[in-house]
């Protein structure tokens, strides 16, 4: 435990260069004491770590140190290599950066463990699409990905419906969602969204902008995920669910949290251990092809076209199994 937090706290130093005894003690979990502690026997191990003192003092390593890569378990080395799995990073452009990266990574990694990257690629692969999507990457990802790491402004050309607009973004971020990749950008006082595949072209200024170091992307993306899901449930349907049913809700509701939500609203069992709740859906229309998946599991109270429709749906099923099977070209079809 106490080797891993030196040589965190070692590589703490090299990536920022001068951090004082409180920041230390905050990034590494500990008391400032432990890190006069930790510094000292590092010190005493010839990690040539000193103190600067003053106001703008803290601890800082002499210049040039570096530490080779001897502290990491064979785990965390092959978890490293999780990173570099193709994919995203060459779709943004960035195959040659990570194939780089993985060499002197690997450079800097005891024997023993130079295994990691083979041992990685062989038990895992990452295909992020979803089933039935083009794989290729949209045609102006890897100008936006460059835009993104600069931080340049970029004047963006977006399809919206039968018509193109053009934007000025301060591109911020770039997400990739169920195969989708989603540029997030500042356009004048707002923080919008955009799916790069609907972008027709894009321009990258001289402009650099200065980026709000408050911002959090993966925050941001959570919030406008749900936002999205909540603003498409707009309507609300009333069903009864047996215990098969209620269990089966969570992998056919549209969102989680429309799951989540039916779950605390239904009432108590009856004497058959049925629930009547309410759930979330898009439209009418939608909740038929949602609920429909729970066969008899399911009895739609409200609204009442709904309950008509699934009503119809289970006489047309009942009409088609009062017999036996209809063989194409009449009923002796298929007998010899």
């Amino acid at each position: 435990m106490r080797a891993s937090r030196l040589i965190s706290l070692v590589l703490l130093l090299q990536a920022r260069e001068t951090m004082t005894a409180a920041e230390l003690a905050r990034e590494l979990e500990v008391s400032e004491r432990t890190v006069y502690r930790d510094v000292l026997a590092l010190s005493a191990a010839g990690v040539p770590v000193y103190a600067d003192r003053g106001r703008a003092g803290g601890y800082r390593l002499l210049g040039g140190f570096r530490t080779r890569l001897t502290g990491l378990t064979r785990e965390e080395a092959e978890a490293l290599f999780l990173a570099g799995l193709p994919g995203p990073a060459g779709d943004m452009g960035l195959a040659d950066a990570v194939a780089a990266a993985e060499l002197k990574v690997l450079a800097a990694l005891p024997t023993s463990l130079r295994d990691a990257s083979a041992r990685t690629g062989q038990r895992f692969h990452l295909d992020v699409p979803g089933w039935f999507r083009e794989s290729a990457p949209p045609p102006w990802l890897t100008e936006l990905a460059r835009a993104v790491w600069g931080d340049r402004v970029v004047e963006l050309r977006y399809r919206r419906g039968e018509r193109e607009v053009t934007r000025t973004v301060q591109p911020y971020g770039l997400v990739l969602k169920s195969g989708v990749w989603y540029l997030v950008g500042r356009v004048g006082a707002d923080v919008r969204t955009y799916r790069v595949d609907r972008v027709t072209g894009v321009e990258v200024g001289e402009e650099s902008f200065a980026r709000d170091e408050g911002f959090d992307l993966g925050g941001y993306w959570r919030e406008q995920a749900e936002a999205f899901l909540r603003g498409m449930l707009r309507a609300e349907v009333t069903v009864r669910l047996s215990p098969a049913g209620l269990r089966a809700l969570r992998h056919v509701a549209e969102a989680p949290f429309a799951y989540e939500e039916a779950v605390a609203a239904a009432g108590g069992p009856d004497g058959q251990g049925w629930v009547v709740t309410r759930l979330p859906v898009e439209s009418v229309p939608v909740a038929y092809d949602v609920l429909l998946r729970l066969g008899p599991e399911v009895e739609v109270l409200d609204p009442p076209e709904l309950r008509a429709r699934f009503a119809e749906a289970a006489r047309r099923s009942a009409a088609r199994y009062a017999g036996p099977p209809e063989r194409p070209g009449g009923p002796d079809a298929g007998q010899r």
